[in-house]
């Protein structure tokens, strides 16, 4: 069974970078295979990693729930998905990229979900970690019939406006059919002390502080060079930052 790390927070506040260094992490220590979902619906994961992607799970099912009758004579319904979705798996040597792509249009899609929904719990089976950046509302862990999680990392940049959005999804967890062992907090673009009113208002949420990101400039070169964040130096602060956050996830949820 894979371990699963899940990460959730509002937009913009460094969500998918982080995702991003955890994958860096596990990649360079050889920690794989790893399946990376990029479950938000703004899909820039693939970005982050220096990833074209060119076909997403959204596009399967938009395409079939076009032409439902175009399955090839002779084929399962059921198996022609399954075939469609393992050509949207981008491979790697260290990891797999599964991008779900966007939010579906009007109509019933219940039996595409299912199938899909299906194969992607069938596909992390073969994974040791099932690292899945997601959007505020989870919506893409919450269709999952294992319903587990590891380690679900809330994501907030230095401000409470983020902090309260993340206290939002804290409380949404119980309403989800999720079993979620252990939450923690990381504070992206952090000063080197925390102030009293925000620790106080991540008290009040009841999540704990596992890391926090200094400004790192070399996130930012990255960025307009277009450079995958796999590539990061190892004495980044970011990576610094991330190395020890992955240390401490590893003895709470006991990865030896």
């Amino acid at each position: 069974m894979s371990k699963v790390i899940a990460l959730a927070g509002k937009g913009g506040v460094g969500k998918t970078t982080v995702g991003s260094l955890v994958l860096r992490y596990l990649s360079k220590n050889g920690l794989g295979p790893v399946l990376a979902v990029d479950a938000d619906p703004n899909s820039n994961l693939g970005e982050t990693l220096g990833i074209d992607v060119t076909k997403t799970v959204g596009d399967i099912r938009e395409d079939f729930m076009k032409d439902p009758q175009g399955v090839p004579s002779g084929m399962d319904k059921i198996v022609y998905l399954e075939m469609l979705m393992n050509q949207v798996v981008i491979e790697r040597k260290e990891f797999d990229l599964l991008v779900m792509g966007r939010q579906e249009g009007q109509g019933c899609y219940c039996m595409v979900n299912n199938i899909l929904n299906r194969f992607t719990d069938d596909l992390e089976k073969n994974y040791k970690f099932l690292l899945v950046d997601n959007e505020a509302g989870m919506e893409h862990l919450s269709r999952r019939t294992s319903g587990k999680v590891d380690m679900l990392l809330l994501v907030s940049d230095y401000a409470l406006r983020g902090l309260r959005a993340v206290g939002r999804i804290y409380e949404m967890l119980d309403s989800l059919k999720l079993s979620v062992s252990k939450v923690g907090l990381v504070v992206n673009r952090a000063p080197m002390e925390l102030g009293k009113t925000f620790l106080d208002e991540a008290a009040r949420i009841g999540v704990e502080v596992l890391c926090t990101l200094p400004n790192d400039d070399r996130l930012l070169d990255f960025d307009m060079e277009r450079k995958s964040l796999l590539e990061l130096p190892d004495d980044s602060d970011a990576v610094v930052a991330i190395d020890g956050l992955m240390e401490k996830i590893f003895k709470i949820i006991n990865v030896k």
